[in-house]
């Protein structure tokens, strides 16, 4: 278990214990009543920190706005203008997200550190493979993991100077491998907490594969203490997908749904049937394993650790639990049947 220095966020503790699920609006900086309707929906769907860009003073409208609607930590993403952040922290921002070494000279970093220091309000240093310095380009030949990780010591650093220390680092990359690298080589370098993500990740597809390999391999290495699914789309849909993920690892309670991929033995609708319960099941708040299996070959042997579920027949199933089969269904019976057992579990 790797040593981490707690870091407070509104009400969370980054210390490793819990991971925590980020996601950020995408609704434009100037349209307040979709931003705060889009971040409602992304409390409501599991999110525990919300970003939102902040590129213009109109912007900073946006930080009392959404905080009056949702419980969760709300992050300034700034670039480039100190005084921004100087406004957000007068706005009641919980965190800010930004690179001390774009924001201009020492005395606007000092600026920055001094009025988050006040507030007790955190620092992420941003460092990705588009953002590292010209001199560590030429240093290391690129952007490498070993110049990402020194960009942001660096910005660290800057920090450190004038005493602010409660910092979350990400360093994150669209590739994978460089990504994966990337957090494990600052995960020996420092003990701050790590945001963990594969920026521009792409669309849902292929999104998700990235995330689920660069996130969920560091969360086995113990790296990591919050995640962002980072997808071309509606934000909700990272939400889930950082849940499935978290889950999938065994770190997030929840319904887990096991699936065959079916076979010349199926006789039922199995495919759209495994859909209809996913979707079903999506917001259901327990710790339980459904099995949807094409057949009794692959069914109650196979899944007899899910707490509850059905094996196809000849245009029908048996429902069993815990491996023992319980009754026979007939097909246009199954969702129902199977959806009440579980709301008696």
């Amino acid at each position: 278990m790797r040593n981490v220095k707690p870091v407070k966020i509104k009400d969370l503790t980054l210390d490793g214990r819990h991971i925590y699920i980020q996601s950020m609006l995408n609704t434009r900086s100037d349209d307040i009543e979709g931003s705060v309707r889009q971040a409602v929906e992304l409390e409501k769907a599991g999110c525990e920190i919300i970003r939102a860009a902040i590129p213009d003073k109109e912007a900073i409208a946006l930080i009392p706005a959404i905080k009056e609607k949702v419980s969760v930590p709300l992050v300034a993403d700034i670039h480039f203008d100190y005084k921004l952040a100087l406004m957000a922290c007068d706005a009641g921002i919980d965190k800010i997200r930004i690179n001390p070494g774009n924001i201009g000279d020492m005395d606007r970093v000092k600026a920055v550190a001094q009025a988050c220091s006040a507030k007790n309000i955190p620092i992420r240093i941003g460092v990705n493979s588009g953002s590292v310095e010209k001199d560590l380009l030429a240093k290391y030949g690129g952007p490498t993991p070993l110049a990402m990780v020194e960009s942001a010591l660096n910005h660290v650093g800057m920090l450190n100077r004038f005493d602010f220390d409660d910092i979350v680092i990400s360093i994150k990359s669209s590739n994978v491998p460089a990504m994966i690298e990337s957090y494990r080589e600052m995960a020996s370098e420092c003990e701050y907490p790590l945001h963990l993500g594969v920026t521009e990740a792409g669309t849902e597809r292929m999104g998700i594969i990235k995330s689920a390999i660069g996130i969920g391999s560091l969360l086995c290495d113990g790296i990591g203490e919050t995640i962002r699914v980072s997808l071309t789309g509606d934000p909700v849909r990272e939400v889930y997908a950082a849940k499935d993920i978290l889950k999938s690892l065994g770190l997030r309670g929840g319904v887990s749904l096991v699936s065959c991929p079916t076979c010349g033995r199926t006789r039922i609708d199995l495919i759209g049937l495994a859909q209809k319960v996913e979707k079903a099941l999506e917001n259901v708040d327990k710790d339980i394993k459904v099995a949807v299996m094409g057949c009794v070959v692959n069914g109650p042997g196979e899944a007899k650790e899910a707490d509850i579920g059905i094996a196809g027949g000849d245009g029908c199933a048996v429902l069993f639990k815990k491996g023992e089969i319980i009754r026979k269904i007939a097909e246009e019976d199954i969702l129902d049947e199977l959806l009440r057992e579980i709301d008696n579990l």
